[in-house]
Order: structure tokens, then sequence, then C-alpha cells
């Protein structure tokens, strides 16, 4: 995400140590909204000075895509009935992510790949303020496709080996 700038806004977060990481043990979809709930809660709490962003990484649940995709609806749902709404937004990470109307090894869909299924948790004030500081917001995910479409299929097999 960070060598390959597909995420312009991560460098800066990441170096300062704003990231949290936190590890789901649970292998319930029910116990990892408990541990939603409360990411959801504990970023919300916190300064963004102090952190900024949350990954949550759930190893053992979730892991076919179609399933982790129709999550993301409840986890949305979450953040309205905790009062979140307009306040964080979960953007979602899986090693099988697939875009509507792509076909599963179209190489836009690694822009979205992780070794695991990942909830990213993000302040809507930090989205807004990154995004504010770009001319075109939509030029990210042109140049994420072009970026990946240079790499290649061989080219990232080739990043995660070494």
């Amino acid at each position: 995400m960070i060598g390959l700038k597909l995420c312009p806004f991560a460098e800066s977060v990441y170096k300062t140590g704003r990231v949290r990481y936190r590890v789901s043990e649970h292998r319930s979809a029910a116990a990892l909204l408990e541990d939603l709930r409360s990411e959801l809660m504990f970023l919300n709490k916190q300064h963004a000075g102090a952190c900024e962003t949350t990954l949550l990484i759930h190893p053992w649940v979730l892991t076919d895509f179609i399933e982790f995709n129709d999550f993301l609806a409840i986890c949305e749902r979450q953040i309205v009935d905790l009062g979140l709404e307009g306040e964080l937004q979960i953007a979602s990470f899986h090693p099988q992510y697939r875009f509507a109307g792509t076909q599963p090894e179209d190489i836009e869909n690694y822009t979205n790949r992780s070794p695991y299924p990942t909830l990213h948790v993000l302040r809507e004030a930090s989205i807004e303020r990154a995004l504010a500081s770009v001319a075109d917001p939509e030029e990210i995910y042109r140049r994420n496709i072009r970026t990946l479409g240079v790499l290649g299929h061989e080219g990232w097999q080739k990043l995660w080996r070494d």
C-alpha cells in the first residue's frame, strides 16, 4: 500500500505511529462484530494525533469473500447504531477481494487485497482533509489501476515473495 503509493495518505499516518493494529482471534462473525464495536468506540474516543486509524485483522472468520462482503452491511449498521455515522467509516480488504463487474483475477482487485480479511476503520474528517488536498480524487483509483497494470500478476507475486 505504502511502497506502491496506492494510498497517498497512508505513509504519514504509518510513519508517525498513528495506526492501531488489532488481530481478532474470534472464529465467528458475531464475536468479530463485538471486536469491531470495541474498535469503533476506542477510535472515536482517541485524539487523531494519538491514533488516526485502526486495522482490525481477522484471519479466522469471514475468509470467504462473499460472506465478508455481506458482513460489511452489518458493520455499517453498527456505525449507525453507535451514533458514529459521519464520524467513522470502514474500508474493506480481503485476500479474494473483487470489485463488482470484475473477474476474480482482474488486476484492479488487487488494490484491496490483503493477506487476511481486514476491516479498516477510518475517521471521516481525516478522509475529507486528505481528499481536499488532491485536485482529482478519482485519479487515485485510476493511477492505482495503472500502477498494478504495469506491475502485473508476476510483479505482484514477487512483492509477496520479497
